[in-house]
């Protein structure tokens, strides 16, 4: 169908947070429930998302998701979709993948939930590169880490990225692995990669350690 998913992972089993949170003796948290602003961490997320033209949002969830669904179900668009991984103990192209078959479009937006610095420009400048493509089925447009437009590599590239879901299925089905090595065999095999420049520096940060959280936290501040 034509039109464009958002799939947004947050199955991980949060070990790296877990670890900082317990050496710091703080409360053992889900660091998707850490707050930004009021909401949970994947809310903010989520909700960066839904203002996108995108016709659906699938999150994905596998480890501790007893612990996420009742945030999650606070969000009242229709558009958001709340599936789980089949096994829990699977890796991020496998959790990827689910989101993908569950997809009713034909092109998705895919990031991770712990990208809450994303910003609603940057996700719908990956979708219109994208859908502006001369090739956009053999297409992925990537928030830029450094070198912007064309790409003949994709070191150091990962989530956020939009590209059709056919694509996807071809690549993911049968893979069990991080994201970084399948897109350099996608690029290898003569894919695409067109990088978008993103807004500023603080959407490249992943919230995996509680010192990535602050400077989440203090980086927003300055931006507002």
């Amino acid at each position: 169908m034509n039109g464009a998913s958002c799939i947004i992972t947050a199955a991980g089993k949060n070990r790296r947070m877990r670890e900082d949170l317990k050496s710091k003796g703080m409360e053992i948290r889900h660091k998707l429930l850490l707050e930004i602003n009021g909401d949970p961490l994947i809310n903010f997320t989520v909700k960066n998302a839904l203002r996108t033209d995108i016709d659906e949002c699938i999150v994905v969830l596998g480890h501790f998701m007893d612990e996420l669904y009742p945030v999650l179900e606070s969000i009242t668009d229709s558009r958001l979709r709340i599936i789980e991984n089949p096994e829990v103990d699977v890796e991020l192209s496998q959790t990827l993948l689910n989101g993908v078959l569950n997809s009713k479009y034909d092109y998705c937006l895919c990031l991770a939930g712990d990208q809450p610095t994303v910003t609603t420009l940057t996700m719908q400048n990956l979708l219109d590169q994208l859908t502006n493509s001369q090739d956009s089925e053999n297409t992925i447009s990537i928030l830029a880490r450094g070198r912007t437009g064309y790409l003949n590599s994709a070191e150091g590239l990962g989530m956020p990225f939009a590209c059709y879901t056919s694509l996807l299925k071809r690549y993911l089905s049968g893979a069990e692995d991080n994201l970084n090595p399948i897109l350099r065999r996608m690029v290898a095999e003569g894919v695409s990669l067109y990088g978008v420049p993103g807004e500023n520096e603080l959407e490249l940060v992943n919230i995996n350690r509680y010192h990535d959280y602050l400077k989440v936290l203090d980086g927003l501040k300055k931006l507002n």
